[in-house]
């Protein structure tokens, strides 16, 4: 979607109604008067000051409680495959949704089916650029996740972390909004304690192939914690450890995703090293409800906070799962361990169970079912 222009009416949610000029020149501006979406056709046909009264008239006649039970929430990533999922809970729940995409990992087939939703609007936008919007809630799960992806273009990883973090944090600053961090379990890099706590510091190679996501995420939570501590901003942090599910990328290089487009082609599965180590995996519903329960807690809850499945299994028994579930002919083949990859992997989520009450409910096979048949007929497709 192109950036409306400050003179289009439509522009109130997006810029606020003084426009992006004077949101521009300070960051402690008070966040700025708005419309909901269901009010931009007041704003169209009588000009603001009408649909300002009209709002006004709106909301003594419904009450506060009503009008602001819907959440303008903007979530970058959300043309991707998690963030994808999140806009369409949130919809469900009723708030209004801002979805910011490059689409260098997202895809537009994503959110195809949300266009129509009246509360649901998209934008393209590079989160190492500023954005002026009024919001309530911000996810930043902008950047790509895959070795593949993130390995691509390396700088550009770690400026997508950071910059990203920069110029959301100052949104989040600005407009008083709350804000979360899509982390990750990489920060704990190839981790000497198992399972890895929230607590435990981590063994990252900092100069290694893989530092830029690693890294990028660590100082991403620098950023968040140090705008938490001087700027007293509301933030949550999630570290989030292997998820899998519908609208995974067919070609980023994760495990579940290589192994099941691999499994219904009959070719060799390609198992890294000799396959003994673990990963732990997560369905995708059951990781956004913990994003959501942790975005609801209360102020003096910050995180970091691990989401993910602490049931343990080997690639290797991952790989003869997905083999006996989609009944292939494909045979095991063994390549070397790419550097730097960790060889345990699995999250203690005790303190997700005691601030959330949350912990994953989607048995393994279940979701691994549920992404087979989307990758099956994506391939058909």
């Amino acid at each position: 979607m192109l950036r409306p222009q400050l003179s289009d009416p439509n522009c109130f949610w997006i810029y606020g109604n003084w426009g992006a000029e004077r949101a521009s020149q300070s960051s402690d501006l008070p966040p700025l008067p708005t419309f909901p979406p269901r009010y931009r056709k007041f704003s169209s046909a009588l000009g603001p000051v009408a649909a300002l009264l009209v709002l006004s008239i709106s909301v003594l006649s419904v009450g506060f409680p009503v009008m602001m039970s819907a959440k303008r929430i903007l979530i970058s990533g959300g043309a991707g495959f998690l963030g994808s999922h999140l806009c369409e809970r949130l919809l469900g729940e009723g708030h209004d949704i801002l979805c910011v995409d490059n689409y260098f990992t997202g895809s537009k087939a994503n959110i195809a089916h949300l266009l129509d939703h009246p509360r649901f609007e998209v934008m393209r936008h590079d989160v190492t650029f500023p954005l002026y919007v009024e919001v309530d809630e911000i996810y930043n799960l902008a950047c790509p996740a895959s070795p593949i992806h993130y390995q691509f273009d390396p700088v550009q990883t770690t400026k997508t972390s950071v910059h990203g973090a920069i110029n959301q944090l100052g949104l989040a600053k600005r407009v008083r909004a709350k804000i979360f961090l899509a982390s990750t379990s990489e920060v704990y890099g190839d981790p000497t304690e198992h399972p890895q706590t929230e607590s435990y510091r981590g063994n990252v190679n900092p100069i290694g192939p893989r530092a830029c996501y690693d890294e990028g995420k660590r100082a991403a939570e620098t950023l968040y914690f140090d705008y938490w501590r001087q700027h007293k901003l509301r933030i949550k942090v999630a570290r989030i450890f292997n998820t899998y599910g519908p609208r995974m990328h067919p070609n980023d290089g994760r495990v579940v995703s290589n192994f099941i487009i691999q499994a219904l082609q009959n070719e060799p599965i390609t198992l890294y090293g000799d396959g003994s180590q673990t990963r732990s995996f997560c369905y995708q519903s059951d990781l956004i409800e913990g994003w959501i329960r942790l975005m609801n807690t209360g102020d003096e809850v910050t995180g970091p906070v691990n989401i993910g499945n602490p049931s343990e299994m080997t690639v290797r028994e991952l790989a003869e799962a997905i083999l006996r579930l989609t009944n292939s002919k494909s045979d095991i083949i063994f390549k070397p361990l790419p550097q730097d990859d960790p060889t345990r992997r699995r999250p203690d989520i005790g303190l997700a169970k005691k601030l959330l009450d949350w912990e994953p409910k989607v048995d393994l096979e279940d979701g691994l079912k549920e992404t087979i048949a989307y990758f099956r007929k994506k391939l058909v497709d």
